[in-house]
């Protein structure tokens, strides 16, 4: 076996130092991935409490863009949800319900800060965020929406009690 020459040992080196680089910037993009997803929805993992009544209510914090995003489950099934008081139905991204399985109604208009958008009709059995679930549920498939966040409206958000305080939003079914 001969020992490598200079030129090879050059080559060996410039091959480590980009393999270096790649891992680094493989390593810091996981990082602020994660950062930047953490920013954008901060109740990844929701947080409840009992109340002195034994009641159980959800605490959800404020995004830095001044949202309400929160994880949950529409049917038993993994979601994101932002809390949308302008908003009369629970409204889902048509590539969403699709995942979902959900059946398409009857076709309504909506009118909506883009304009007028027809949307289909649909229930949904449960919703859930943390230990509050919400049965038998209107809300409506909209194939406008681009993203897959699912605006939570009125048809949801009538049904329980929220109070918020600073940066903060607590959720409380009524009994």
């Amino acid at each position: 076996m001969t020992d490598p020459g200079p030129q090879d040992t050059r080559r060996i080196g410039k091959f480590m130092t980009f393999a270096a680089w790649v891992v680094l910037l493989g390593l810091l993009t996981l990082f602020f991935t994660d950062r930047l997803d953490r920013q954008r929805n901060p109740n990844q993992s929701v947080v409840s409490r009992l109340t002195d009544a034994g009641v159980s209510e959800v605490v959800l914090t404020r995004n830095r863009y001044g949202h309400y995003v929160t994880s949950g489950t529409v049917n038993g099934q993994s979601v994101e949800f932002l809390l949308d008081t302008g908003a009369s139905d629970v409204a889902i991204p048509a590539q969403m319900a699709d995942a979902l399985g959900l059946e398409r109604g009857a076709a309504v208009k909506y009118r909506t800060a883009n304009g007028i958008v027809t949307a289909w009709t649909t229930r949904l059995d449960s919703i859930s965020i943390g230990p509050m679930v919400i049965h038998d549920v209107s809300a409506s498939i909209n194939p406008g929406m681009g993203d897959m966040e699912i605006l939570l409206g009125m048809s949801v958000l009538k049904r329980v009690e929220f109070t918020q305080r600073g940066d903060t939003l607590i959720l409380r079914p009524y009994e």
